[in-house]
């Protein structure tokens, strides 16, 4: 049986059930995630050179103070295609974990607009970027290896956490408005 189907002129035309149920993905919001994904790894790629300055935090906290559950499957995209391009390895598990968890953070306080405020977050997620990736050690190679790894890396921990505050700094609210700007900030796409 064929489903009522009706031109919305938001969302162009679409099925009535998926909009009643509100779980499916639109074809709008698959063009936005894919551009959520490019912008990513394009990113990613682009500040590679500078170790442990990124913005993938950034654009993972604004993706999500503007877009709402849905940058999860960004995520999960990102992350994939990060094991396409550099291959699987312990860094592949760190990642399957660390950056949804910053997106379920970031999700619980979404509706602050605060440039201080998600800069600070951004800090210490980059101060606890370390120890959150010592994990897989601590499964691994148990307690001292992981407490190695990390103890090693807090240098690169406090550049993380300057560069991230930095970044988020200069480019949050920027950033949050040219999307509201550009109508992606409708309120509809963060109903799941």
């Amino acid at each position: 049986m064929a489903l009522p189907m009706r031109f919305d002129t938001k969302y162009g035309l679409s099925n009535m059930r998926d909009k009643k149920a509100g779980k499916k993905l639109s074809v709008r919001d698959i063009v936005l995630l894919g551009m959520m994904v490019c912008s990513l790894e394009v990113g990613k790629l682009a500040l590679a050179m500078i170790p442990n300055v990124e913005i993938v935090s950034l654009m993972i906290i604004v993706y999500t103070v503007c877009f709402g559950v849905k940058t999860i499957y960004a995520i999960i995209v990102f992350v994939l295609l990060e094991c396409v391009f550099w291959g699987v390895g312990l860094w592949t598990i760190m990642y399957l974990y660390v950056w949804p968890i910053l997106g379920i953070a970031a999700y619980f306080f979404r509706k602050i607009d605060s440039k201080w405020f998600w800069s600070v977050f951004s800090a210490i997620f980059g101060l606890l970027f370390g120890p959150l990736c010592s994990l897989t050690y601590l499964v691994m190679g148990g307690l001292k290896v992981a407490f190695g790894w990390w103890i090693a890396g807090i240098p690169w921990d406090l550049v993380h956490c300057v560069a991230n505050f930095v970044v988020m700094f200069v480019l949050y609210s920027p950033l949050v408005r040219l999307l509201r700007r550009f109508g992606r900030f409708d309120g509809e796409i963060d109903k799941m």
